[in-house]
Formats: C-alpha cells, sequence, structure tokens
C-alpha cells in the first residue's frame, strides 16, 4: 500500500500580523496535486490542521475543502487532532467528515476501539491504524483511566501514561498479514524542532522515547515537530514536517509531505516530496546602504539592521524592503548589561536624566528620542 503522510497544516497562521491564507491556499493545492500524481491508498493528517483553537470560518472552509479533495483522489483519508486544534471542535464535525468518507479524531474518546480505524486497500492489501490525537497531561490521565488500564497514580510520568494508552490502542497488531499503522501528535525524545512549535508542549514534560511504540508497526506517521526527519525506534517512526515554514525558525526545513510504500511482509520505503507553494522565509542583516543593495526577493524577511537605534529607522528599512515582517537592532550591536554603560543613580536625578542615561547604556542614544520622552514628560507633569 502507498501512503502520502502530512501534518501541521496550522491554516489561519498570521505571521508578524500578515495574513498567509493564500499561500495556504496554495500549499493545501500543491499537497491534493500529489495526491493525484502519487495516487496512496491513504492519506494520513497527523494534526494541527489549524494554527489556533477558534480558527475562522474561511479556515475551517479550506480545511473542509482539501479534506474532502484528497478523499476524492480515491485514498481513505484519517485526520487527528494537534496541540493547536480545538479536538471538541472535530469532533463536532465528525457526521460531515463520515458523509464525505472522512475520518476524524479530533480528542480521545472513551471507547478506545474509536480509534482503531481497519481499511483494505483496492489491491487487496489490509491495514490497521491507530490513531492518537494529541494529549495534555491532564487528559493523558483521563485516558489511562478511561481505558481502565489501573489506577494513573500522580507520580506516574507523561511518558507512561501514553505508553500505556499506545500499548491498548495496538495490542491487536499481531496478525501477519496486515500492515500495522499508527498515527500520533507528540514529540518524542532526542527529535529537533523545526523552529515555530509551541514551547509548552515540545518540553521534556511532554517528550516521550521512540519506545513508545510497538515493534509490531510497520509506519509510526507523527505530527507536532516541523522538521521532516526520521526517529531511531523498534519500528520505523517519522515526522513528515510543516508543508509550509509557519514561523522564521523554520526558514532552514524543506517544506515537504512523505511518501510510503508497505506490505505486510516488506519494510516501509519512504521518500520526501517537496511543497514550494508558500514564499520562502530569509533572514538578511546589514547597513541601511547594504539592505538598499539587495535583490528584492520572494520571500518574507526578517531584518538585522547594522544601525544604531533612532526614530523612524524602522520605516526607512521598510520602506528598502517592503516584505520584511519583522525588523530588529543586528544583536551584535546591542552592547551586553554593564559592559562599561555608566549606571545611573537614582537619588538627586531627574526623570529625564534617568532616561538619558539608559539610552546610553542600551546603545540607543538619540535626540529624537529624547524629545519624545520629554513631551510625554511634560504632558504628564502638567
Amino acid at each position: 500500500m502507498k501512503i502520502l503522510h502530512t501534518s501541521d497544516w496550522h491554516v489561519g497562521k498570521v505571521l508578524k500580523g500578515r495574513s498567509r491564507a493564500e499561500e495556504h491556499k496554495s500549499v493545501l493545492a500543491g499537497v491534493i496535486d500529489i495526491a493525484r500524481a502519487e495516487q496512496p491508498d491513504l492519506v494520513i493528517v497527523a494534526g494541527d490542521l489549524y494554527d489556533t483553537a477558534a480558527p475562522t470560518p474561511e479556515a475551517t472552509r479550506l480545511v473542509t475543502r482539501a479534506l474532502t479533495a484528497l478523499r476524492r483522489t480515491g485514498a481513505d483519508v484519517v485526520a487527528i487532532g494537534g496541540n493547536h486544534d480545538n479536538g471538541a471542535a472535530l469532533d463536532a464535525l465528525r457526521p460531515w467528515a463520515e458523509a464525505a468518507g472522512i475520518t476524524l479524531r479530533g480528542s480521545v474518546r472513551e471507547n478506545p476501539d474509536e480509534h482503531v480505524i481497519d481499511g483494505t486497500t483496492a489491491g487487496g492489501e489490509r491495514w490497521r491504524l491507530a490513531a492518537l490525537p494529541f494529549l495534555s497531561q491532564r487528559y493523558a490521565v483521563r485516558a489511562v483511566e478511561m481505558y481502565e488500564l489501573t489506577a494513573a497514580e500522580a507520580n506516574q510520568t507523561y511518558a507512561d501514561h501514553l505508553r500505556r494508552v499506545l500499548g491498548r490502542l495496538t495490542e491487536s497488531f499481531t496478525e501477519p498479514d496486515r500492515v500495522h499503522l499508527v498515527t500520533a501528535h507528540l514529540t518524542v525524545t532526542g527529535a529537533a524542532a523545526g523552529g515555530g512549535e509551541r514551547d509548552a508542549h515540545t518540553v521534556l514534560g511532554y517528550a516521550v522515547p521512540a519506545t513508545v511504540f510497538p515493534a509490531t508497526a510497520h509506519y509510526v506517521a507523527l505530527g507536532h515537530l516541523h522538521r521532516a526527519q526520521r526517529i531511531d525506534g523498534p519500528c520505523p517512526v517519522r515526522y513528515c514536517g510543516s508543508p509550509l515554514a509557519v514561523d522564521f525558525g523554520e526558514q532552514e526545513n524543506v517544506p515537504s509531505v512523505t511518501i510510503v510504500e508497505v506490505t505486510a511482509d516488506t519494510a516501509a520505503r519512504v521518500r520526501e516530496v517537496p511543497v514550494t507553494a508558500a514564499a520562502a522565509l530569509r533572514t538578511v542583516r546589514g547597513t541601511l546602504a547594504q539592505l538598499a543593495e539587495l535583490e528584492q526577493p520572494d520571500a518574507w524577511l526578517r531584518v538585522y539592521v547594522r544601525e544604531q537605534p533612532r526614530a523612524g529607522l524602522r520605516e526607512e528599512v521598510q520602506e528598502l524592503l517592503p516584505r520584511a515582517l519583522e525588523i530588529r537592532i543586528d544583536p551584535e550591536l546591542v552592547p551586553a548589561p554593564g559592559s562599561g554603560a555608566r549606571i545611573a543613580q537614582r537619588s538627586g536625578r531627574s526623570p529625564r536624566e534617568l532616561f538619558g542615561d539608559y539610552l546610553s547604556s542600551r546603545g540607543h542614544a538619540d535626540d529624537g528620542v529624547q524629545e519624545l520622552f520629554d513631551e510625554l514628560l511634560e504632558e504628564v507633569d502638567h
């Protein structure tokens, strides 16, 4: 059977105030084109369909249309909720999804059998997929209790709970003539973050070892980390990455989807197919004169300016580089705390003098900024 593995769409993403809706339309159209060309038997969307738990109607329309188009390629489609998604809201779409022939699992249900999905390809290959949406710390405990896996002791870790839940969902992975699959939205210890993930859900308390997955699985399709990568484990474990870079920390990533070919008695063969529809994210740095010499790139820019801070500098950079979304003073020009800067003594000094000392200590001395402060101070005093 052939599988198309994608995740972390983050539809509705706003980057530094800039909507990326048109890029998302192009990116998902690209994913659909890949599905039409590859003709997979199964499409797995491993969470974070949306960037926010309260998506706009436009974002919902785009996601549902994309899932429908993927289903119309002839593939079975299974999508799970991620940490950015509202699991209950996704579950509310299940009647629509089922009518469209799409399997949607937004949150963990009381009956674990609802998370074990069976299918057969047109060529007769049988498959079974254990689908685990994102689980917070609190809901991991509840899932253990729901599945009656003995009491969830307070001193057990998140990884302990996930191991037991996944063990319950994959306990039937024993048939020799069936392809056994897992999809989940989580962080595996030792994996490389893509750069734009939500830190609270990738730190060590949420990381689990790859050994939580059973050796009987033919392939584990993960979402959550935005960089495509293989993870060492007892079975083939992989993040497919995001099909577009969602933040500047991801500018070195290669957006893609993963194609997997596997049978019940052969190892999974994996390859990446790039998705190039979104604008690239780039970081540039230099003086105003150097920035003026840059060719206008077809990319969203983060600009590190090698100039001393002054009023109006941002506007000058924006005029030179209209696609600059983030403009900062180059960190190399910002003096380290206490690096020769005179520490202002509060006693007997005016607010104007203290503010002037602060500007000097931060390398921000600028007459225009000082004058603005004087005007504000005069208004407050009067």
